[in-house]
């Protein structure tokens, strides 16, 4: 299996380098991306709930903060994604848009007071699931680079073969599909109402579909065109698992800490399919013939370990009338890795190509009798040194907001998010295509008490 991977890598190097594939280090990124889904107020509040605890979300941060909760409960959340993308590619600009519906998050905690005289005062169990991230997407992009990859047909017989060196467009369009996921189940308990600590066992679910066209055009100086197409269908599936440690120490009513620490993802079967198709197609003025390379299908396995992460949160809390809270979070990119075939540079570029991140989430909620208003704010850097890096125009960025009214056994909330960020990719030189996402998201939960 790994001479086989070993080859298709080598030949598809080869036949694709010129097109704006995914490698394996932006593979490798996306797959440990984490988009904050959970329960709409936790989105309101931009995830920042590592030393609140209380909610079902809030335990996919800290373990420890299902015992937090007082009752048991369960809910379940709604959410609607649109993104809008701006490709930016030589001069020219090209837009589309993309919407993802889905059930983004379930899950319960059962809550329990022990029942006998003890400085453990409850414990919880608690079980969700929730989206990590959406692949769902599509942009396309055309222009003129004024440079090009083709300048011979390789159908063309000809002992002097015409050369087409003359650039006249590039178009490239991208769709992708599917989603990564996780089961949280978890248990915490309350040590005197003050130490709150907690584990996890997390089961993770990833699947990435990818349809990928590139075509360049080139004429000769009769004006005879040279049309090649590549056209690249990719499909990822994998399952894996991490744990998560943590605590939240309250102080006093008033302030509490929290910190917490969630293992690498170790995803020990991955299973991509990969298909390629090189197409030059025929000249007529010229006699000569269409002609098609094709790769695959081929199929092939591998490991794949994304990276631990460290999360350091701060709460203060004004009773019942308010609370303001922060989350820092590091994850450390550079030890993102791929084994069981040739990564070698692959991960030798994670090391030294990538950076470590920060990641910053403030939140605040406010109630007024039955209603709460809710508000956030999230920063994050990208890891990719490289493409971007440095102009932090890749970092994501973005505000919520959100509403939740509390009928007595049942509560109703609602929440707002928007962020943005660029993508930056390589077809000729670096950074030439350039995506701008604008993504917005509208999430409603409905939590009963049990």
């Amino acid at each position: 299996m790994k001479r086989i991977l070993t080859f298709a890598i080598l030949i598809a190097s080869t036949f694709t380098a010129f097109s704006q594939s995914l490698n394996y280090n932006d593979l490798g990124i996306l797959f440990s991306k984490d988009d904050n889904y959970g329960t709409a107020r936790f989105e309101a509040m931009s995830g920042a709930f590592g030393a609140l605890g209380g909610d079902i979300s809030a335990f996919g941060i800290n373990p420890a903060g299902s015992a937090v909760a007082k009752k048991s409960m369960a809910s379940i959340t709604l959410n609607n994604r649109n993104t809008e993308y701006l490709a930016n590619y030589y001069g020219n600009t090209t837009n589309s848009q993309d919407d993802f519906f889905n059930i983004s998050q379930a899950g319960g905690i059962l809550s329990f007071d022990t029942a006998y005289n003890s400085e453990w005062n409850r414990f919880a169990l608690s079980f969700n699931y929730r989206i990590k991230k959406d692949f769902d997407g599509l942009y396309t992009a055309v222009g003129n680079s004024d440079r090009l990859f083709y300048n011979e047909h390789v159908a063309d017989t000809k002992t002097v073969k015409t050369q087409f060196d003359r650039s006249i467009e590039q178009y490239t369009s991208s769709r992708t599909e599917g989603q990564s996921s996780v089961f949280n189940l978890g248990f915490s308990a309350v040590h005197q109402n003050k130490l709150f600590v907690g584990a996890s066992l997390n089961f993770h679910d990833l699947e990435f579909y990818r349809e990928h066209l590139f075509n360049e055009i080139n004429d000769d100086v009769d004006g005879n065109i040279l049309d090649v197409e590549e056209y690249t269908e990719t499909l990822i599936q994998g399952s894996g698992f991490s744990l998560g440690l943590g605590f939240i120490y309250k102080f006093n009513q008033n302030i509490r800490l929290g910190l917490a620490y969630e293992t690498p993802t170790w995803y020990q079967e991955v299973l991509e399919d990969y298909y390629d198709e090189l197409l030059m197609k025929q000249v007529e003025n010229l006699s000569i013939d269409q002609d098609r390379d094709v790769i695959g299908p081929e199929g092939y396995l591998y490991k794949f370990k994304s990276p631990s992460r460290i999360t350091a949160s701060g709460a203060y809390v004004l009773g019942k009338q308010g609370l303001i809270s922060v989350d820092y979070t590091y994850k450390d990119y550079k030890n993102t890795k791929f084994s069981d075939g040739n990564f070698s540079q692959t991960n030798s570029n994670f090391a030294n190509n990538y950076r470590n991140t920060h990641a910053l989430n403030i939140g605040t909620e406010w109630r007024f009798d039955k209603m709460s208003i809710r508000g956030g704010y999230h920063y994050e850097k990208d890891p990719n040194l490289l493409l971007g890096g440095n102009t932090n125009k890749d970092n994501v960025k973005g505000f919520s907001a959100g509403l939740g009214y509390n009928f007595g056994n049942m509560k109703v909330d609602l929440s707002y998010s928007k962020f943005d960020n660029n993508q930056y990719y390589t077809i000729y030189n670096s950074n030439d295509l350039n995506i701008e996402n604008n993504t917005s998201r509208i999430s409603g939960t409905i939590t009963i008490s049990l």
